[in-house]
């Protein structure tokens, strides 16, 4: 598609924020719609064996993962140098990174993504910890956790396996990408079938899954039309939320894709939840609402863990997951389990 136009009217940060609305907003609107939430589908599962909310994210998984991989087999997008292929990652990083931000959306009861449109429908809870997030992001990012860091992620890293492609290892081309994600996207469908989810809420996590292939589509496309250089990615939340305080505290100098997104996310996710009747304030003083203290520190292990696993359940879990990056594999199990252990051992005795 070509972009140049747009660009040449509005100019080029102008043209990703533009690009970032429409993504977030599309995603905003499915994750709302959908319940998309990756602590939702494994606090379910391993809790009460209820496989639907798993069903919903599966489904987002699985349409990334199977249209992200025919787009690579069709050429019409290259992720070589992407920073998940171009530059040795960390896989310490990876696993601790994923452990500490599993136990943290644990104990805010929703990931980042989650988080962000449930204070677009009127949570203050969520609204407080996607501020908390955003703070210990950009001090991890750019601050003053950096040396702390870079200390895990050196541990071990991609250049000791040999690489990051999970395809490269098995000497398996792009057509068994594309195999897993219809073998992905059937055991979803089996799953919905089995527990009975909600046709509907199906859709809206294949629309999430469609956005987070948009996403590297678009910036692909961006890639080969402007004149400075653009980051081949797609959608995250963690870098985004920080590098938006970094922009309001005048340490960047112009918008980009991540402001877009944010902007599209949250007013897609409002005016569905407006629409829907789900709109509500929440507050923390609700009877058996989570304390603030706990909210507190789940969000400050979740804007850490989201930069040293470079990504959250969706930047890691759904956009590295999708080129089948090593690194990002690791870190979305490592955010699966630490989950799961973070609810048996602080919500579990309280059943």
């Amino acid at each position: 598609m070509d972009f140049v136009p747009l660009i040449d009217a509005i100019g080029e940060p102008a043209t990703a924020l533009a690009g970032g609305v429409v993504l977030g907003a599309v995603f905003g609107i499915a994750a709302q719609r959908s319940r998309f939430c990756t602590r939702s589908a494994v606090i379910d599962l391993v809790r009460d064996g209820d496989r639907r909310a798993f069903a919903v994210w599966a489904a987002g998984f699985a349409t990334a993962l199977l249209a992200v991989q025919m787009m690579l087999h069709l050429g019409e997008l290259s992720v070589a140098e992407t920073r998940f292929f171009s530059s040795v990652q960390s896989l310490s990083g990876a696993v601790v990174g994923g452990l500490v931000f599993g136990v943290g959306m644990a104990m805010t009861r929703g990931c980042v993504s989650r988080l962000a449109v449930l204070a677009a429908s009127g949570n203050l809870r969520a609204l407080f910890g996607v501020l908390v997030v955003a703070l210990f992001g950009y001090l991890t990012f750019a601050g003053a956790l950096i040396p702390v860091r870079d200390a895990v992620a050196g541990l071990l890293t991609t250049g000791s396996t040999g690489g990051n492609d999970l395809l490269a290892f098995g000497g398996f081309g792009r057509p068994v990408g594309i195999v897993l994600g219809i073998a992905a996207l059937l055991a979803a469908l089996a799953v919905a079938a089995l527990s009975k989810a909600s046709p509907a809420r199906f859709l809206g996590g294949v629309g999430v899954g469609l956005a987070v292939a948009g996403g590297w589509w678009f910036t692909w496309q961006l890639s080969t039309q402007v004149f400075d250089p653009v980051q081949v990615e797609s959608l995250s939340f963690v870098r985004p939320f920080a590098t938006t305080l970094m922009l309001a505290a005048g340490m960047l100098g112009t918008v980009a894709i991540d402001q877009g997104l944010l902007i599209g996310t949250i007013s897609g996710a409002g005016l569905a939840a407006v629409a829907s009747g789900d709109f509500r304030i929440v507050t923390f003083s609700e009877p058996g609402a989570p304390g603030i203290l706990r909210y507190a520190t789940g969000a400050a292990l979740m804007g850490f863990g989201g930069i040293l696993a470079v990504g959250c359940t969706v930047g890691a879990g759904l956009t590295g997951g999708s080129v089948l990056a090593l690194s990002s594999v690791m870190a979305l199990l490592a955010m699966m389990f630490g989950a799961a252990l973070a609810d048996r051992a602080i919500d579990a005795p309280k059943r």
